[in-house]
């Protein structure tokens, strides 16, 4: 099984990021064949600073590598790396109906959010299937807001193979349920796009500060929250502490009694303590980056491998070659 994964360098990697990503895609490096790029060409839609996405694209790779990501078990690779996935972004447009691509929800999401409108934010879908069908994945593991993509991708996909020949693997999505939406600050969705992310690696103080921030409701510390469950500071503490610790705090919310302040404080700690030993890797790795740049070279290698003859069967099938 090849599973095949990406992520934008379109800003510090957040909660949102690791638990809806970053951690489902280490796990799985252990059950396939596991392809993660970094998705520079993607970032372009919405970055525009040329020095910016060099070091987002570093800080990914750090970010994974930090926290557990195996280079002897995955590929980490930047997407431009790999640039044959550009000319079957232009063969798969030729099949790909216009209403297809009308339908799609982030093209409008990021209008909505102020993005300029251009052709990249418009045919993202279409790249994103090039990014998947180049290397003949099977599983893309992906957020619930992503899986209109694989959707999309399936789609372009039969619609090649019915037009030229079965040429690409129609791949699944698989989405972890209880991880697929973290909530941000400000309980929406966690996004770079809102500014409500709680960084994996962000400076001690700013994180405290944000996490102190968090916005409560009104009721005193003795009044009983009988919806314990909604709490934006609960929902986020049963990500990072054992399920007990996260049960015993909800239960004591419930009941009454416990202040919020105190909740936060050791949503925190919990928190802090969870990324402790990636951030001590983090560091290793940011003093070695020959390593982490051999890692990302030798990756892309063997990408692009996979990825020559792909595209070289479908150039074939549609009468390029």
């Amino acid at each position: 099984m090849r599973i095949l994964s990406g992520i934008q360098p379109s800003g510090a990697l957040h909660l949102g990021n690791y638990f809806g990503m970053m951690k489902p895609a280490i796990e799985l490096q252990e059950q396939g064949e596991a392809f993660y790029f970094i998705a520079n060409y993607h970032s372009m839609t919405s970055l525009l600073d040329p020095a910016q996405r060099r070091q987002n694209t570093l800080d990914v790779a750090l970010d994974f590598l930090a926290c557990g990501l195996d280079p002897a078990k995955a590929l980490l690779f930047r997407q431009s790396d790999v640039p044959a996935v550009t000319e079957l972004a232009w063969i798969l447009t030729t099949v790909t109906p216009m209403g297809l691509l009308e339908r799609c929800t982030s093209y409008k999401d990021k209008l909505a959010r102020g993005l300029a409108p251009n052709h990249g934010l418009f045919a993202y879908p279409v790249l994103m299937a090039a990014d998947i069908l180049i290397y003949d994945s099977n599983l893309v593991p992906v957020g619930r807001d992503q899986k209109q993509h694989v959707e999309v991708t399936r789609d372009i996909a039969i619609k090649f193979n019915e037009a030229y020949g079965r040429t690409f693997v129609v791949p699944e999505p698989g989405i972890r349920q209880e991880t697929a939406a973290v909530p941000g600050c400000d309980g929406q969705k966690m996004s770079k796009s809102y500014g409500n992310t709680i960084e994996i690696f962000g400076a001690e103080k700013a994180q405290r500060k944000k996490i102190m921030s968090l916005v409560m409701d009104s009721r005193s510390p003795e009044e009983p929250k009988p919806d314990a469950e909604k709490n934006l500071a609960i929902q986020l503490l049963k990500l990072v502490a054992p399920p007990a610790v996260s049960a015993d705090f909800e239960n004591r919310l419930r009941a009454g009694g416990l202040g919020y302040g105190d909740l936060k404080k050791a949503l925190f700690a919990h928190y802090w303590d969870y990324f402790a030993t990636a951030r001590t890797r983090r560091a290793e790795l940011a003093a070695n980056l020959d390593f982490v740049e051999k890692v990302l070279r030798d990756s892309a290698l063997k990408a692009g491998g996979v990825a020559g003859k792909v595209l070289q069967r479908a150039r074939q099938a549609c009468g390029l070659d």
